[in-house]
């Protein structure tokens, strides 16, 4: 019985287009180990770190629920033991949630007019299963500010002739209300209102137009793909191992309106079919023809039309090959969907979820996952990773952990930052390379890769600078940010007994923000430097910049942001309609994130010795990168 992944994907082939409405929280109560209501944020890349058996896996099942009821569903034992609670509650919230909702072909809205969006303007969908009925089935309610006054509180559920009846008993004066529509009297009446109470509660989902609105949003949500570990194989399992199943939902979910019209010309067809039998039928007998129409019993499964698989010239397919087999095959779909998305394909937004990819992975190819994740994670895609694994841990991003911990009995997640740092690092352990002989402690993977480039360049032209392209003596430590700086102030790695070099952004701060600390590394005889620029960003080359995008790039200052800049100039080139400023902060952030790993992919391959001198005239990078080699051979000699 060895550990498997299986992937899951639900497709029902109904209309809908590209998007940007994305994860936001997950949010559990009474599900497993999480009795209290439980919110845990979810970035574009996401790490859930946690000993065995604390609950990781329950949040990617929890979402598997919600959106698919495929590989994972609900049952009696999902509710929490030892309460008399029996409502399972899986709720998602959604940033960025559609513009614009239609409803039927004469009417459209928006969540806003309708009041279906909560307290910060995201879409929040629960999902409530009794898991004490006797066949489990679940509801689905808004979690919203919406109106609470009498009488205005029900008009989601209230049919047109019941709104109209509404309307005129509060006797509203309202020129501009199209009585055949219901949100246009829907609007007018909570117009009329002096105070609609707006509290936030659960609305219903399953009447009406709140029924019509949801199956409307239905189709604007992110596809959702579960890879699951700890399954025992079976020869049955046709598709476990194989995600190329992903690939074909996010090709079907791409041509949706080409099989919505294939499907309304095969429907138009075959009715007419059916109903010009039932004509001859009527010449014989009218009365059972009477009780006979043409209905559809199920809309089609286009997934299960499309099959593919990769097999071997000896025609063996993916989910019969050895799990170390699989598992490369699933990093290599990361590593080129990712590579797909960024070459300017970037269909409809996924959300990958996948349980302990380090499993059976040699520590390079884990390395590389955990690079093609965050590489998808700037792509559309969000994705969401568990581990327990400290070697896999160091290289996701601070900012992207989720710590489960269940020390204390309750089921507690902590967002990653200062306060849990040194609670993970207890949790996982830090386990070091015995080689490494010194620590380079750096804010970003961005930071790593300029770095070691810079290092092989310098070193072609002057021998003494050392090449740390390829070096195991050497350890990067990307903390990022305030962790960085948490991580230096309780020495987590002082017992490790390795020399420390330390690089910080000199930032946009005045005084810088890590002036203080550097002051005091550098009392304590350790090497720490502030770059001279705002970031490392700014030390590339304009002309690299300007040849890795094909735009002109203006003279950036060096107290600028470089990612800020560019990605404004590629937001306007690409003609949106939006303006810069217009742009939600998470959305800057997020091209100007794309923007950095886009240098090191594209401008950094361009920077040779010249450019890399002309764009430090300090010369700051040699010496970092002298001081890096100075620490390996005192580290070495004694």
């Amino acid at each position: 019985m060895g550990r498997e992944w299986m992937t899951s994907l639900d497709y029902d082939g109904s209309p809908g287009g590209l998007f940007a409405m994305k994860l936001h929280e997950v949010i559990l109560r009474n599900f497993r180990p999480y009795a209290q209501e439980t919110r845990i944020s979810i970035d574009d890349f996401t790490a859930i770190i946690g000993k065995n058996d604390v609950g990781k896996s329950c949040v990617l099942e929890a979402l598997e629920v919600f959106f698919n009821e495929s590989l994972v569903k609900i049952d009696s034992d999902d509710s929490t033991k030892g309460t008399n609670e029996t409502n399972v509650w899986i709720g998602c919230s959604f940033s960025d949630p559609p513009q614009l909702v239609v409803i039927d072909e004469d009417a459209t809205t928006t969540l806003a007019d309708e009041y279906l969006l909560n307290e910060n303007g995201h879409l929040e969908i629960i999902r409530i299963f009794d898991c004490a009925a006797r066949r489990i089935a679940g509801s689905t309610y808004a979690r919203a500010l919406h109106p609470s006054a009498e009488g205005f509180a029900d008009l989601l559920s209230l049919r047109n002739t019941d709104l109209k009846k509404r309307f005129d008993a509060l006797k509203i004066e309202d020129k501009e209300v199209n009585k055949a529509v219901n949100n246009s009297l829907r609007k007018a009446i909570w117009r009329s209102s002096k105070d609609l109470r707006l509290e936030l509660q659960l609305i219903p989902l399953d009447k009406e137009d709140a029924k019509k609105l949801w199956t409307s949003i239905e189709t604007d949500l992110p596809l959702f793909a579960l890879f699951q570990a700890d399954r025992p194989s079976r020869d049955e399992d046709a598709e476990v191992q194989d995600p190329m199943k992903s690939a074909i939902i996010e090709a079907l979910a791409g041509q949706r309106s080409l099989l919505e019209q294939l499907k309304e010309a095969v429907r138009n067809q075959t009715v007419d079919v059916a109903r010009r039998t039932l004509e001859k039928l009527r010449e014989w007998d009218a009365s059972l023809a009477n009780e006979l129409s043409p209905n559809f019993k199920a809309e089609p499964k286009w997934d299960q039309i499309f099959k593919i698989t990769l097999t071997s010239d000896e025609q063996i397919p993916i989910n019969k090959r050895g799990s170390g087999v699989r598992r490369l095959v699933l990093l290599s779909f990361f590593r080129a969907e990712a590579e797909r998305r960024r070459e300017g394909h970037p269909g409809r937004p996924l959300i990958y979820a996948i349980e302990e990819p380090e499993t059976s992975q040699h520590p390079n190819f884990q390395r590389m996952l955990v690079e093609a994740f965050q590489e998808l994670a700037q792509t559309n895609c969000q994705v969401i990773i568990t581990t327990h694994n400290p070697a896999l841990a160091r290289f996701a991003p601070p900012s992207s952990i989720r710590f489960i911990d269940r020390s204390t009995g309750a089921t507690l997640v902590h967002q990653g930052g200062e306060d849990i740092l040194d609670a993970v690092a207890a949790t996982l352990g830090v386990l070091p390379d015995s080689r490494v002989a010194v620590l380079v402690f750096v804010e970003g993977p961005t930071d790593v890769e300029f770095l070691r480039h810079a290092s092989k360049q310098y070193h072609q032209v002057h021998p003494e600078v050392p090449d740390l392209s390829d070096t195991k003596e050497v350890a990067f430590l990307p903390l990022g940010g305030t962790n960085l700086q948490q991580w230096v102030d309780k020495k987590y790695l002082k017992g490790l007994g390795r020399p420390e070099v330390h690089l910080y952004d000199m930032g946009s701060q005045r005084p810088p923000r890590y002036e203080e600390a550097v002051r005091r590394l550098q009392v304590a005889g350790v090497r720490a430097y502030l770059t001279v620029k705002r970031e490392i960003e700014n030390y590339y080359h304009r002309d690299a910049i300007q040849e890795a995008y094909g735009i002109a790039i203006p003279v950036i200052a060096d107290t600028d942001s470089v990612a800020e800049v560019v990605a404004r100039l590629v937001h306007e080139s690409a003609a949106t309609g939006r303006a810069w400023g217009d742009l939600e902060e998470k959305t800057q952030q997020s091209k100007m994130s794309h923007v950095k790993q886009r240098l090191v992919r594209d401008a950094l391959p361009r920077m040779d010795y010249n450019r890399l001198a002309q764009a430090d005239p300090d010369g700051l990078i040699p010496q970092v990168l002298r001081d890096i080699d100075t620490s390996r051979i005192d580290y070495l000699n004694n």
